[in-house]
């Protein structure tokens, strides 16, 4: 097989509906060579990440969850802190990878996810 990449336009988009998008694709869901229990050679680049449209109070309201792995390493925060500290891509990145599936290969898939401001 060949590398495939991919290059997604995020600008107006939904953040949910742009990481749905976005985990379908590093998951070769739409490739005839879909096999689940292997790492498509897929690469996804989004675009004007900076730009993508989250509606409603969820700049407020929405949680940002990070768990350290140490007994109360759990840090919560709101999406305007972490777009104001990490950008909006660490927000894309977050939504893509609790999409994709949840066993071994989730860490690598999340490699091939490349995010332009």
């Amino acid at each position: 097989m060949t590398s495939t990449t991919h290059t997604i336009d995020a600008t107006d988009k939904a953040l949910g509906r742009l990481a749905s998008e976005v985990a379908a694709l590093l998951n070769a869901k739409n490739s005839i060579h879909f096999v689940k229990n292997r790492v498509a050679d897929v690469t996804v680049t989004v675009k004007n990440a900076s730009k993508v449209k989250v509606t409603g109070n969820k700049m407020k309201e929405s949680v940002h969850k990070s768990y350290s792995g140490y007994p109360g390493g759990l840090k919560e925060m709101p999406l305007s802190y972490v777009v104001a500290k990490k950008g909006y891509s660490e927000i894309i990145k977050h939504a893509v990878y609790g999409m994709l599936p949840k066993n071994k290969l989730q860490d690598i898939r999340i490699k091939n996810l490349i995010i332009e401001e």
